[in-house]
This record gives C-alpha cells, sequence and structure tokens, in this order.
C-alpha cells in the first residue's frame, strides 16, 4: 500500500509540473504579448505609438519569467550531463558532484 501512495504522490507531482510548464509558459508568453498591445483601437498596429507603461512591465516581467524558467531547464539537462546533481532547496538551487 505505501508503494502505491508512493507512485500517487508523485503522479500528482509530476502531473501539476506539465501543467505549470507544459501550458503555464505558453500562457505566459501570450499574456506578455497580450500586455504589449494594449492601448491599441482595432488591433492594427499603429507606427510612433508605444505601449503604456503599465503594458511594458507586465510584458517584460512576463517574458523575463519565462526566460528565467527556459534557461533553468537548459542549465539543468546541461549540468546532469557533466555529472554535476542540481536540487531546489526551496528556491536556491544547490549543486553536488554525482559519485
Amino acid at each position: 500500500m505505501d508503494q502505491v501512495l508512493a507512485a500517487l504522490d508523485a503522479t500528482w507531482r509530476i502531473l501539476l509540473i506539465g501543467i505549470l510548464l507544459g501550458a503555464g509558459l505558453p500562457t505566459l508568453f501570450a499574456v506578455g504579448v497580450r500586455a504589449l498591445a494594449w492601448g491599441g483601437t482595432d488591433g492594427a498596429p499603429t507606427p510612433g505609438v508605444r505601449p503604456p507603461l503599465r503594458g511594458r512591465i507586465v510584458a517584460y516581467a512576463a517574458f523575463g519569467i519565462d526566460i528565467i524558467a527556459v534557461l533553468l531547464g537548459i542549465a539543468y539537462i546541461v549540468l546532469h550531463g557533466l555529472g554535476i546533481n542540481v536540487t531546489f532547496n526551496g528556491v536556491i538551487p544547490i549543486f553536488t558532484p554525482k559519485h
């Protein structure tokens, strides 16, 4: 019974991460693109008009989170290939060599 509960515990964690990364990051990117389009009248680009400051802040924050997530994923894969374990104890990554 303990093995079944451990498998279910791991399954919901994998499902949650899959939903967050699989749907969350593209959605966050779309929110950033949409935030850059705030203030338009009909959706047509108007030359020389910048989006409002609020839209730029939201967009750059969304793009920044996306970029950080992608870079962390690439770093995790590369470091794993180089023989270094990466664990996230809270938010801070901890690097330890494999034995």
